[in-house]
């Protein structure tokens, strides 16, 4: 998951808010909800945050572009790691990342360049609005056989163009529809009434995205 430090401890939360992550994990592992995941957050690094998980780069922003070489490091670094630290299950099948906001265009990239590494993906209010819906663009030049299953969500509050936000949001579903995901088979996409931008939204939709990633077996 990107902005790990958004995920476990409001002590280190944007503005003091965690996504309670491990506390919704543990309680759905304990109702046997979910298959027990292994879930790294992969903190990001502040001033660099935007450059780092945008897959162009914004001439608005002047940052921007390193997505590719992000996602890289998620497949070719940390993976890895995790998998020669841990008792991981390694097959793609078994292997998600995750991210919202700027950290959902990161996580769709990595699944885009690395299909045989993520086979699932939790793309949460993505920023499709980068750079003229660049990330439009990485999904349409997307040309491997095989499809990760996706989560796509947005809240339809989420700032003061929260309608724009949907038709972005559309878009994207619309686009990975065009490219072979099959809604209700391989595509989740939901709109999530009333919730904003924001790590409380998020958190109140840890659970169902958890068990989309994760379901008991």
């Amino acid at each position: 998951m990107q902005d790990g430090q958004n995920l476990f401890d409001p002590a280190t939360a944007f503005a003091g808010q965690d996504w309670r992550m491990d506390i919704t994990a543990d309680e759905m592992i304990a109702r046997r909800e979910i298959h027990p995941p292994i879930i790294v957050g992969i903190y990001n690094t502040g001033v660099k945050r935007m450059s780092e998980y945008a897959p162009t780069r914004d001439k608005r922003h002047r940052k921007g572009g390193k997505a590719s070489r992000y996602a890289e490091m998620l497949a070719r670094e940390i993976k890895p790691f995790i998998d020669h630290e841990y008792r991981t299950l390694k097959p793609a099948k078994h292997t998600a990342v995750g991210g919202s906001s700027l950290g959902a265009l990161v996580t769709l990239v990595a699944g885009l360049q690395y299909p045989r590494v993520f086979g699932a993906l939790a793309v949460i209010s993505p920023s499709v609005w980068w750079d003229n819906r660049a990330i439009l663009r990485c999904v349409q030049d997307y040309s491997a056989i095989a499809r990760p299953r996706l989560w796509v969500d947005t809240g339809t509050n989420e700032g003061s163009g929260a309608n724009f936000v949907v038709e972005d949001a559309r878009a994207l579903r619309h686009a990975l529809i065009e490219k072979g995901w099959i809604e209700g088979q391989n595509l989740a996409y939901h709109e999530i009434q009333g919730a904003d931008h924001s790590e409380r939204a998020w958190s109140a939709r840890t659970g169902a995205i958890l068990a989309y990633l994760f379901p008991p077996r």
